[in-house]
């Protein structure tokens, strides 16, 4: 059997059927596990999170995130397509990172005509 997504060969009673199409694992995983970057009970989660751990500012994020966050920072602000080439990220990649610095209440997207930006908070 092959992988619907990366084509590995993978063993019949392995594979996970997802909208009638196999997957291995890690594929699979990656299918379902997709952060949405706007979900209140997400952010409300990590603010008291963060809190209880006394956490405030990039600490507690991991180094790729803090990366995203202080480039953003010094930038003021970015296009998904910019942040993807500079950190050699997928556009699924870069937005599971965005999403934790979105629910930590560090970043942000907005809309300036037909193009969304992201940017820090502050």
């Amino acid at each position: 059997m092959i992988c619907s997504h990366c084509q590995q060969e993978i063993p019949e009673d392995e594979a996970h059927d997802h909208g009638g199409q196999a997957f291995c694992e890690d594929c699979y995983v990656e299918l379902i596990s997709v952060p949405k970057t706007c979900n209140p009970m997400s952010v409300r989660s990590a603010r008291l999170t963060r809190q209880l751990q006394g956490q405030s500012g990039p600490e507690g994020l991991l180094p790729l995130q803090k990366e995203i966050y202080t480039f953003l920072k010094e930038q003021g602000q970015a296009t998904r397509e910019e942040l993807s080439r500079q950190f050699g990220l997928t556009p699924k990649e870069l937005e599971k990172h965005f999403a934790v610095l979105r629910h930590c209440e560090l970043a942000r997207g907005f809309k300036d005509g037909d193009t969304v930006y992201l940017t820090t908070m502050d």
